[in-house]
């Protein structure tokens, strides 16, 4: 797979190693209004939290606007909001510092029979609250990320003529900046679940999500296991149908 193509020569420079391991749940509700021809707006809010204890993680709002490009191609802007907790669950500091996300997207599918094949690029510019001595301070440090992930979507069968299908993804992150040092590499995901179609425009899917993150030291890593429950919704304003709704999902 990609992660371990990109990843691999990344973990041989880092002996001695320390990886951390976790296991969260992360609520999606995803909704797309898609008020013009080509153009939609794309909101997500997900709330991201510790199994044993239960302790918030993340939460995160974004929001995009979306152009179909034509030949399978769209691009899109967007702002992320985001709340992050301590990573520990146990940890006994409760500091949740925001972080400001703008970012430039392009998505590229292809579809082969019941089988659809979709790659998305990212750019992002990311603003981390600064802290000191366990307070938020003023002012913000700031990097960009880079990722790339490749998704496949396949069609299993219509159930009440609604669709089901069996999705699976990889992502490779990547940071750039003067403020990395040792972790060039970000991360890697690598996910597989079940999406089913409730109605037409209403969308239920559940998976497994495994994370697996260089932090700031260079040598410590935090090895997810993560379960996804997620609700996607769509409202078309238009009275024609446009293009593939698959193709304006996050």
């Amino acid at each position: 797979m990609i992660g371990l193509l990109f990843a691999s020569p990344l973990f041989a420079q880092s002996l001695g190693k320390q990886v951390t391991k976790q296991q969260l749940v992360t609520y999606t509700y995803n909704n797309t209004l898609a008020f013009r021809p080509k153009w939609a707006l794309t909101t997500e809010i997900q709330e991201r939290r510790f199994r044993n204890p239960d302790e918030q993680h993340q939460f995160q709002i974004s929001s995009r606007l979306y152009y179909s490009l034509g030949k399978s191609w769209g691009a899109s802007v967007g702002f992320a909001y985001l709340l992050q907790s301590p990573q520990d669950p146990h940890a006994t500091d409760d500091l949740v510092v925001p972080e400001l996300r703008p970012y430039v997207q392009f998505d590229y599918r292809q579809r082969i029979g019941r089988l659809s094949i979709g790659h998305r690029y990212m750019i992002e510019k990311r603003f981390f609250r600064n802290t000191a001595y366990g307070e938020l301070a003023k002012g913000y440090n700031t990097n960009y990320r880079f990722r790339y992930r490749l998704g496949l979507e396949y069609h299993i069968a219509n159930i009440n003529n609604l669709p089901l299908q069996v999705k699976a993804s990889e992502e490779i992150h990547v940071n750039a900046g003067k403020s990395i040092l040792y972790n060039r590499f970000n991360q890697n995901r690598i996910y597989v679940g079940l999406n089913y179609a409730l109605h037409k425009n209403i969308n239920i899917e559940a998976g497994y999500l495994y994370w697996f993150q260089q932090r700031v030291t260079g040598n410590q890593f935090f090895s997810r296991d993560i379960i996804s429950l997620m609700i996607f919704h769509k409202i078309n304003l238009n009275k024609k149908e446009d293009a593939d709704p698959a193709d304006i999902k996050k």
